[in-house]
């Protein structure tokens, strides 16, 4: 293989490595953490105080646990009302609702 072509090559696969960074970096950015959406043992992670990480919280929709919804959707889930009748939302800080006992 020529010095040429050697140099497209590579030329080539820093291109495609490139491309491949930035797109995974803007899916990521797209993401935002959701509090007290997700069900027991589901969350991303931080799931409070007694967990480590994902899939470790213990109480459906516990408010200090998140998860990575579509930016901006996070108010907009469809989530079932508290035993109280209380409507139950999803906010982009820790909750102090559904915490385990």
């Amino acid at each position: 293989m020529s010095t040429t072509h050697k140099s497209l090559a590579l030329a080539g696969a820093v291109a495609a490595a490139l491309t491949a960074t930035l797109a995974s970096q803007a899916a990521a950015q797209a993401k935002e953490k959701c509090f007290g959406v997700s069900l027991a043992g589901q969350n991303d992670c931080a799931a409070g105080p007694g967990t480590t990480c994902a899939g470790t919280s213990t109480v459906d929709y516990q408010g200090n646990a998140w998860t990575l919804v579509d930016k901006g959707t996070c108010a907009e889930i469809e989530l079932p009302a508290m035993a109280d009748g209380t409507a139950r939302q999803g906010a982009l800080e820790a909750l102090e609702r559904d915490l385990p006992a």
